[in-house]
């Protein structure tokens, strides 16, 4: 991965764009396109579409006529999660008690994201465990990342971190401006999330 899949890496934060994704609420480009491009394949090898663009079709009619949202809440519920989180998700997804907006050093554009990087961070946050006992804080996490080609300056942070401390949120952006190359020169960014296909 040369970026963030969608724009927010965190569990709690992560479901919350999963439930936009579904109810149309919010739709990034790049989650959307890998994630249609993922479901459609899988559509094919399952033999319930006869090609990918009779899959991606039915990839789209799911999401819009609200089809896979309907399905991802009985899904929820029959796992013994709460019937309205699709809805209501702030009802049920904790949020941390620190928010930090991380500026760039400089005015520019984000030529380079080092994705792992984001991810060790968000461990770090204890989004994630780094042992097998560690308990994880669904709350925490990045918002709003910045994509490849993204302009970013004191309005438009790099991302803002959530974190359970004003410290934990400090030292979170310190590493974040290290995972972030900022240029002051545009770039237009990938031209698309897919790579490439694999061949059957």
């Amino acid at each position: 991965m040369s970026q963030v899949l969608g724009h927010d890496v965190g569990n709690g934060l992560e479901v919350r764009e999963a439930i936009g994704v579904l109810t149309g609420r919010r739709r990034d480009d790049r989650l959307l396109e890998v994630t249609t491009t993922l479901a459609s394949e899988l559509l094919v090898l399952g033999g319930l579409a006869r090609d990918v663009a009779a899959a991606s079709a039915a990839v789209d009619d799911a999401l819009s006529s609200g089809a896979a949202a309907e399905r991802f809440a009985r899904m929820i519920a029959a796992l013994g999660g709460p019937h309205d989180l699709v809805e209501c998700p702030d009802r049920h997804l904790a949020r941390a008690p620190v928010e930090l907006a991380v500026t760039p050093e400089a005015d520019g554009f984000v030529e380079r994201v080092d994705a792992r990087a984001l991810g060790l961070i968000v461990v770090e946050l204890g989004g994630g465990r780094r042992h097998i006992h560690d308990a994880i804080d669904p709350a925490v996490g990045l918002a709003a990342v910045r994509g490849v080609g993204d302009a970013v300056d004191r309005e438009r942070p790099i991302t803002i971190v959530h974190a359970r401390s004003t410290a934990d949120a400090e030292a979170a952006a310190a590493r974040l401006r290290e995972a972030v190359t900022v240029s002051p020169e545009p770039n237009a960014g990938p031209a698309s999330p897919i790579l490439r296909r694999m061949a059957r």
